[in-house]
């Protein structure tokens, strides 16, 4: 009895779970394997068209003769790539009324012109005409005619659908697209923002902990740039950039540091001179990165400061008999405690960042050396139209995010949990 009701509470369990599962998968995986499946094809925007049979019906009196009507079809194949095989014509006409230059692969049956066309190239258009006549010579009317709509069938190969599939969008992505710049760019991008973001996080999370008149406040001022619409703050900080009217290069410029406007965020390059070393730094990008770790230590300061809160007190007084100064009590104390903290930190900011697109898009357009994998998969799919690459690179980031995501778990993962 009890193992039946046990088989009876399982089945009705997974029934009620099925439309849980069934939406995971719709929503969740069913784009990803959609995205895997065009990756291995070579489509763009042109080929989602499915292709289709159409028909325009023109109808125009014939004035000498009121019993009679003229029908233009234009007839065209929607495709520009693609052919469409066994086309199918039916128009149906009213009673008492008969075709009478019928074209030799069209057949009048039932008050239906019933037309075999074969085979339609891409881009093919084709117009016939048929005059339509009155068995009973009374006048024939144009809404009559245009009552009926003719309709079209044929077949053709969706592009899509098929189990055509091609190496060839990975050997472009890898091999003639840049793609060994535009990774460094990306890990360039990733790392640094995600550093910088950290460790401002800590600094704030460190000056935040200590006990000071408006501190309420100042941790809500604090988070503003993550809270902050990405839209608005890209476009503020486009305005204080901007070379020719922005704040930022007015006040370098009155204050008498640079004689010249910089282009922040449209110049690929600057030459520091450095001890008497010419240095080049990517301006753009390493503008595109400040903005990075303005915009998200709030969060790194968030998880820190909530961890910070955490550690005994006993731990510092401790310290402090001992006579121990701040570096020594941060690096013995504080740092051990919120080196989990920053693990997951890490691994969250780095994954995001590496993913990050509308930051880079908004300040650059992915101009000046700003080109990341995420901004490439954008131009490839939308840009070029070439949905095929698109999804190539968008799957080749995804592998690199797996592969870091392995040697994080392997190496550092684990010292981060014995800590």
């Amino acid at each position: 009895m009890n193992d039946s009701l046990s088989k009876i509470e399982k089945r009705t369990a997974y029934i009620l779970t099925l439309p849980a599962v069934f939406l995971v998968f719709a929503i969740i995986l069913f784009p990803i394997f959609a995205n895997i499946w065009i990756s291995f094809k070579e489509v763009g925007l042109k080929d989602i068209r499915i292709p289709e049979p159409r028909a325009k019906k023109i109808i125009k009196s014939i004035s000498e003769e009121p019993s009679k009507i003229k029908v233009i079809y234009k007839l065209r194949n929607s495709s520009l790539i693609q052919e469409i095989r066994d086309i199918q014509f039916t128009d149906k006409i009213p009673k008492n009324i008969e075709p009478l230059n019928l074209d030799k692969r069209c057949k009048f049956i039932s008050n239906k012109i019933k037309c075999n066309f074969g085979n339609w190239k891409a881009k093919y258009r084709e117009k016939f005409e048929v005059i339509l006549k009155s068995t009973d010579s009374t006048k024939i009317l144009k809404k009559d005619i245009k009552s009926f709509k003719p309709v079209l069938t044929g077949k053709s190969d969706n592009i899509l659908l098929n189990t055509k599939f091609t190496l060839k969008n990975f050997k472009k992505v890898l091999f003639e697209n840049d793609f060994l710049d535009l990774l460094l760019t990306t890990f360039y991008y990733t790392f640094f923002g995600t550093v910088g973001s950290i460790i401002f996080g800590i600094l704030t999370a460190q000056m935040v902990n200590q006990k000071f008149f408006g501190r309420t406040f100042m941790r809500s001022v604090l988070l503003f740039p993550y809270v902050g619409p990405v839209v608005a703050l890209a476009y503020t900080w486009e305005l204080l950039l901007d070379p020719n009217s922005g704040t930022l290069n007015s006040l370098l410029i009155n204050f008498q540091i640079i004689e010249n406007p910089i282009n922040l965020l449209g110049q690929k390059y600057i030459t520091l001179n450095f001890f008497g070393l010419d240095l080049k730094l990517r301006l753009a990008l390493t503008t595109v990165i400040i903005f990075e770790i303005w915009r998200y230590f709030p969060l790194a300061f968030l998880f820190i400061l909530a961890r910070l809160q955490a550690i005994p007190k006993d731990l510092y007084e401790a310290a402090e008999v001992d006579g121990a100064g701040p570096i020594k009590k941060f690096i013995n104390i504080t740092l051990p405690q919120i080196t989990a903290v920053i693990s997951i930190l890490f691994m969250i900011r780095f994954i995001w960042n590496f993913n990050k697109f509308e930051d880079v898009f908004l300040l650059t357009g992915g101009a000046s050396g700003t080109r990341t994998l995420p901004i490439n998969v954008y131009q490839q799919g939308f840009a070029v139209s070439d949905i095929g690459m698109g999804s190539a690179v968008s799957i080749v980031i995804v592998m690199l995010l797996l592969i870091f995501m392995f040697f994080y778990f392997k190496l550092i993962g684990k010292r981060a949990d014995e800590n």
